[in-house]
């Protein structure tokens, strides 16, 4: 599965950069998230919990970041396992950088997962509708807080440019935490799948 995708944020890309660098700032975005702790550098262990209709489980997994260059962009490789539910894993390359344009910065991704176990017994469409639902969720709860942290920068931003969903297809990289989130979020996708 690939997926590709694009958002403008508010603030800054030095205070994007911050944020999704910040464990809390992670765990309150991504859904079913109880879970995110270094375990060396550029290392982190993730857990959540997660239910898709009837069916709910736990998963654990790991995320590390490679090429890290801050605060505009990283390669996130990330894998998770939920028992006998099932795996993911894969590789995203996240960007943030300035708007062509006015204020704020530009998240963008390109990702590649594989799943194995339950999950691919799921279903490709399905699969791909769960992680952009996933992805998509992850990036309206890192909008809204950054909202809540930077709301300067929000009321500035003009109000015609409301937040995209990530699905856009774009071609554009992101830092380092950005990457990190945006991994879990598509894990958590891919680990949602393996449960169902």
């Amino acid at each position: 599965m690939e997926m590709q995708g694009s958002r403008h944020l508010a603030v800054s890309q030095q205070q994007a950069w911050e944020a999704l660098n910040d464990p809390q700032v992670l765990k309150t975005c991504i859904p079913g998230c109880d879970r995110v702790e270094p375990t060396g550098e550029n290392q982190y262990a993730i857990g959540m919990a997660v239910k898709v209709g009837p069916v709910a489980a736990r998963f654990n997994g790991k995320i590390q970041l490679l090429d890290v260059m801050p605060p505009s962009s990283y390669t996130l490789s990330f894998e998770g396992q939920g028992g006998a539910a099932g795996f993911g894993k894969g590789t995203a390359k996240v960007n943030l950088a300035p708007p062509a344009e006015g204020s704020g910065c530009e998240l963008s991704y390109t990702a590649n997962a594989q799943v194995g176990g339950k999950i691919a017994q799921v279903g490709q469409r399905l699969v791909d509708g769960v992680a952009k639902s996933m992805a998509e969720d992850f990036f309206r709860r890192f909008d809204e807080e950054m909202q809540r942290r930077h709301p300067d920068a929000y009321a500035a931003a003009p109000a015609a440019a409301p937040v995209e969903a990530a699905a856009a297809a774009t071609g554009r990289r992101m830092p380092i935490w950005a990457w990190i989130a945006f991994g879990v979020a598509v894990l958590l996708a891919l680990l949602l799948l393996a449960a169902s």
